[in-house]
């Protein structure tokens, strides 16, 4: 019996996931979540062989949660279930040991599958992301710039971002300039959506 737990925010979608593995033979959902910061505390509790995780749900996304599950409950493998198709979250989630990358809109039979296929120690990675992530290529933006940019996507002020992220207001200009410039963006708008879309931050 393969242990399922699930990680979605969006009701409809997770009761939908629920009840086609509840119709899969030998597959049993042993936690079903809508936040990310949920996640390994859960695992700790119900010991699931497989966690199918959403990449944006509240309170930790679903790649950090991942990242977190690998260190504390490394029998328990991830795969990553998104709708977005951004090469770069590829890229993070293989960096935090994920073993299964599937988009939302792939057959239904394709998550039993690759839920089956990660139980087993295999890798599943859906082949177009693997395309993409390979001619977008990794983020060329530090830490520190993924985490100012992130800050200002939320469309606060250059002073809010320094006390937030405990910078100086002159830190975070040079942070903004600085991914501005290796992204290519026209301004700080068009560095965000350029990020974003490709999965950086």
């Amino acid at each position: 019996m393969i242990r399922v737990l699930i990680a979605e925010d969006m009701h409809l979608i997770r009761g939908a996931l629920v009840a086609l593995l509840s119709l899969e033979d030998g597959m049993e959902v042993v936690a079903e979540l809508d936040r990310g910061d949920q996640i390994v505390p859960a695992a700790l509790r119900t010991r699931p062989d497989v966690a199918v995780l959403d990449i944006d749900l509240p309170g930790l996304d679903g790649l950090t949660a991942a990242g977190q599950l690998y260190e504390q409950l490394p029998e328990c493998r991830s795969l990553i279930l998104t709708g977005l198709s951004q090469p770069g979250n590829l890229l993070r989630a293989l960096k935090v040991h994920v073993r299964g990358f599937i988009v939302k809109d792939a057959p239904a039979a394709t998550l039993a599958d690759g839920i089956r296929r990660v139980a087993n120690g295999e890798r599943v990675i859906d082949p177009g992301l693997v395309a993409a992530a390979l001619e977008t290529g990794s983020s060329p933006l530090t830490p520190r710039e993924s985490d100012v940019l992130r800050a200002a996507s939320d469309g606060i002020s250059t002073d809010e971002i320094g006390t937030l992220l405990q910078l100086s207001p002159a830190t975070v200009r040079n942070y903004l300039s600085n991914a501005i410039a290796k992204v290519g963006g026209r301004n700080r708008i068009d560095t965000i959506r350029i990020a974003r879309n490709a999965g950086w931050i």
